[in-house]
């Protein structure tokens, strides 16, 4: 069985009422619990957890890590970043969520800043489909409609995803490329738009699907074969290895 672990801030709820009333055991848990309706096995982890409750034996057992944050990302700590960027290179899936753009681990895999436009409005978003076949449109059809939604719009710095899958329309006009795919080392990366804490984004089916097919897609990288590398002390052609000045 695939085995996600759902990270969170996990602040907002604590915090804001507003926040507490749509997702009162937290962002994480009915992630989790969307998750755990998919089949998947899931774990959850926090900031203010001990190593942000992600150690080496959390990660070693995680094939799908799923990322929400918004106003901590300096206080993830960097050894913990080192050690997810590790772990995606190779073979973990990691699903980066909404304001987790910005997130540590998030721009140190797309080395870029993840910095983009935004306007808090409750506007609409229409999220289309722009890839039907990949794995992770499955059953969502030419597109879905999340009734109130933070604005991000272009220019998302990120490099150019290997799959877009979701392009998002605002009712102010703007347009952001919402569902993206990268390929880092061994593993699987794909960023996803929607999901602003004072909306109940998580709560929406179509926005649940996502997220599952998400983890399949992310989770059928864990078991490829990792690049290897060594001194290859016979070579393949004949030639005249005496050669002294080597310093290694």
């Amino acid at each position: 069985m695939t085995t996600v672990t759902v990270w969170n801030e996990y602040r907002h709820e604590r915090e804001h009422d507003v926040v507490a009333d749509l997702y009162p055991d937290g962002i994480h848990a009915t992630i989790a619990d969307a998750l755990e309706d998919r089949g998947f096995e899931t774990n959850t982890a926090t900031l203010d957890e001990p190593e942000h409750g992600l150690t080496e034996e959390v990660l070693d057992d995680t094939d799908v890590l799923t990322w929400w944050g918004h106003a901590a990302h300096d206080e993830v700590d960097d050894e913990v970043v080192d050690r997810v960027q590790q772990h995606v290179l190779d073979g973990m899936g990691l699903i980066v969520l909404h304001s987790a753009h910005l997130s540590k681990p998030f721009r140190r895999l797309m080395g870029t800043s993840g910095s983009l436009n935004w306007r808090e409005a409750a506007e609409t978003e229409r999220v289309w489909t722009i890839e039907p076949g990949h794995p992770i449109a499955d059953g969502i059809g030419d597109y879905f409609e999340v009734p109130d939604a933070e604005m991000y719009g272009e220019r998302f710095d990120v490099p150019q995803p290997d799959d877009l899958v979701f392009t998002s329309w605002f009712e102010g006009g703007e347009v952001f490329r919402s569902g993206c795919c990268w390929t880092r080392g061994n593993g699987r990366v794909f960023y996803f738009r929607p999901g602003h804490e004072t909306y109940p984004v998580y709560h929406q089916e179509e926005v649940r699907r996502v997220l599952g097919n998400a983890c399949e897609w992310a989770a059928d990288a864990a078991d490829a074969p990792g690049p290897s590398v060594s001194n290859r002390s016979e070579p393949i052609e004949d030639i005249d290895s005496d050669d002294e000045r080597s310093v290694h």
